[in-house]
């Protein structure tokens, strides 16, 4: 009987004889010879049928197999450079599991609301299969870098009593007859573990309602959020650049093949190494006006600021001390410029915008307990957090990447919506 084999491991069987399960992504019909491009999640092989080679049922069911149809084909691995993935399997049988009618999505042209309507099938095509597999080693390049420098993964609650980054952006939830929200970031909960571990992270959904409909926008997306203890404002952006930098050369390295699927331009991507380029709030700001943008000082920068900024630049470029007053509450003044915070953005190149956001948080009671009311937010739901600062306060830092935003940034997405399985924007919950 013939070895079971994935695809990306064809090559460990040059000349044997296997068996690929998986499902039919293209077929030409040459008469006595059917060419089956055939994919099993982790990868696709050309597979070929040769008439004299296989018995009439097996061959019948090549010849009459359907796009998306699952099946198993056995064979010998051959390798064959004109074949994708350098590899073929000439077939010595083939059956169908079953058998796929009139599949929605062809090779034609499909508009975004049509391709999203049936994005569970979507992901089935090639470019989407190599976005969801940079994401995964996006994903794992983050958290085996913090597991390696001394950060403890602490998990945050999805339910929460009160906002973090603002309550026009919360999804109201009824609690057993009380009020309780969809987290903003498990940022606040993370400064209360780092009082017990010192370095920590949390990692999972966060969720905005906004109303933006625009490229960078998603209502639910996953976010990385590590906080340090005895950690200022430089401390932060340097984790943050060698963070990013160890992202890139891990996908660079082992998703070269996917990058080229989608056609991503490699020789951007390895410029991105640390250090990073550091500019004040002051500085962009006038980079921005310079490039024609109009904006005020004191107002937060938005996508066209962003992108003129970051076209200054070939590398991605951090932006600190930001406005006080465009900046959420917790975020700690610069003692000497109290109108401005020991804040920092790290903007992407190519005008892909901002992929963290972070900073130095106070580290005063008083302080805290003033932004609180400047903020109009209820003083009984964070009484807890003015706690962290009653009981062995200390300087602390902390920041939050987007993986959504850094997943269409490494491969070069028009849009956000590619970037996850199944997106939630303004208007879209199905499927």
């Amino acid at each position: 009987m013939a070895t079971y084999a994935r695809i990306q491991d064809v090559a460990q069987h040059t000349g044997e004889e296997v068996t690929i399960r998986g499902w039919l992504y293209n077929k030409t019909d040459k008469g006595k010879l059917q060419f089956l491009l055939v994919r099993d999640g982790t990868g696709s092989m050309q597979c070929v049928v040769f008439k004299r080679d296989v018995t009439p049922e097996a061959f019948e069911a090549a010849t009459t197999v359907t796009q998306e149809s699952s099946i198993y084909v056995t064979g010998t691995v051959r390798e064959e450079k004109r074949a994708p993935g350098g590899y073929e399997l000439s077939v010595t049988d083939f059956s169908v599991l079953q058998i796929a009618q009139d599949f929605p999505i062809s090779p034609k042209e499909h508009g975004v609301d049509f391709l999203m309507n049936h994005r569970h099938l979507w992901l089935r095509s090639s470019r989407q299969w190599a976005i969801m597999r940079v994401r995964a080693t996006i994903i794992r390049a983050i958290r085996s870098w913090l597991d390696d420098n001394g950060f403890l993964l602490v998990d945050t609650p999805i339910l929460t009593p009160a906002a973090c980054e603002g309550t026009s952006t919360l999804f109201e939830t009824d609690y057993f007859g009380e009020s309780a929200y969809l987290t903003q970031s498990g940022q606040l909960y993370n400064e209360a573990n780092i009082m017990a571990f010192g370095k920590v992270y949390c990692f999972g959904p966060t969720f905005r309602a906004e109303k933006s409909k625009t490229r960078r926008h998603l209502t639910e997306f996953w976010m990385v959020e590590p906080e340090m203890a005895f950690a200022d404002l430089d401390e932060c952006m340097r984790v943050e650049e060698e963070l990013v930098a160890h992202i890139m050369r891990t996908v660079l390295s082992e998703r070269a093949e996917e990058l080229e699927m989608l056609e991503r331009d490699t020789t951007l991507l390895e410029k991105i190494v640390a250090p990073f380029p550091r500019i004040s709030y002051d500085e962009a700001l006038e980079i921005a006006r310079a490039a024609g943008e109009s904006i005020e000082w004191g107002e937060d920068f938005g996508a066209p600021h962003e992108t003129a900024i970051a076209k200054a630049f070939d590398k991605p470029v951090f932006v600190h001390h930001y406005p006080t007053q465009c900046k959420a509450f917790y975020m700690e003044e610069d003692p000497e410029r109290p109108e401005t915070s020991l804040s920092v953005d790290l903007l992407a190149p190519e005008g892909f915008g901002e992929i963290i956001g972070g900073g130095q948080r106070t580290a005063s009671l008083e302080l805290l307990e003033r932004k609180l009311v400047e903020h109009k937010l209820p003083r009984e739901a964070f009484e807890w957090y003015l706690d962290l600062r009653r009981y062995g306060s200390v300087p602390h830092s902390g920041f939050g990447l987007g993986i959504e935003r850094t997943v269409s940034w490494v491969c070069g997405l028009s849009h956000i919506r590619q970037t996850i399985p199944f997106p939630r924007t303004l208007g879209r919950i199905y499927p």
